[in-house]
């Protein structure tokens, strides 16, 4: 396939920037970037507009250099929050893209960011937070916080580690409290028998002063008796 020289007058990624001269297939350069005022034939007139050219080009790399820094420090500051489907164990149905996430910056914070500039070496397939870097220009880049949440609710709270279930029985119960029980039990105990024995002597007591006190009214008696 013939080729030929062209100037370039505009930006056109993958193949140059206005002034670059390059070489491209003959029918695309006739059918497309000439028609579409892409590009102009490479000829002594047509060389001397490289100067203005370049100029305009110099000025639109400026302006994308200041732009894209701009940002830059404005979407470091962000948090995209994503929404999520998962399971009942928490794992996501499917993954978030580059796409994905150019979708989110445009819907929550108006940012229009091509997807390409996001770089993802895979897809994001875990619940939280991930930091994901920007490549907003060949000499800018960023970091944009993503929040991946679901909105499916866990079925069962996620249960304690079987130590701290442990320490925490331990901490409430308390191995004082369970001592102070067996010592109330005990001192009840040994004050039952204490108080059963103290009532049983009281009716002793009383029974033998009781027998001592009729002997003395019968002696009393027989000696009157006898006196008589």
């Amino acid at each position: 396939m013939p080729k030929t020289e062209v100037i370039l007058t505009h930006n056109i990624v993958g193949l140059g920037a206005e002034s670059d001269q390059v070489k491209v297939a003959a029918g695309y350069a006739r059918n497309y970037l000439y028609p579409q005022g892409l590009a102009i034939p490479v000829s002594g007139t047509n060389k001397r507009r490289l100067e203005a050219l370049r100029q305009r080009r110099a000025e639109r790399e400026a302006h994308e250099f200041n732009s894209m820094s701009e940002l830059a420090k404005s979407i470091s500051k962000l948090t995209a929050h994503i929404k999520v489907k998962t399971g009942e164990d928490g794992k996501m149905f499917g993954s978030v893209t580059a796409g994905a996430i150019a979708d989110e910056l445009k819907h929550q914070f108006e940012i229009t960011l091509d997807k390409k500039k996001i770089h993802l070496e895979h897809p994001l397939r875990t619940l939280g937070e991930h930091k994901i870097e920007l490549r907003l220009h060949p000499e800018v880049t960023s970091s944009l916080t993503v929040l991946i949440e679901s909105t499916t609710p866990l079925a069962h709270p996620p249960e304690a580690p079987e130590g701290r279930g442990r320490e925490g029985r331990e901490g409430r119960d308390g191995a004082a409290p369970r001592t102070e029980k067996r010592g109330r039990r005990t001192t009840e105990e040994s004050a039952k028998p204490a108080a059963v024995e103290a009532k049983a002597e009281k009716p002793a007591k009383g029974g033998k002063a009781e027998k001592a006190e009729k002997s003395g009214k019968g002696e009393k008696a027989a000696k009157a008796e006898k006196g008589k």
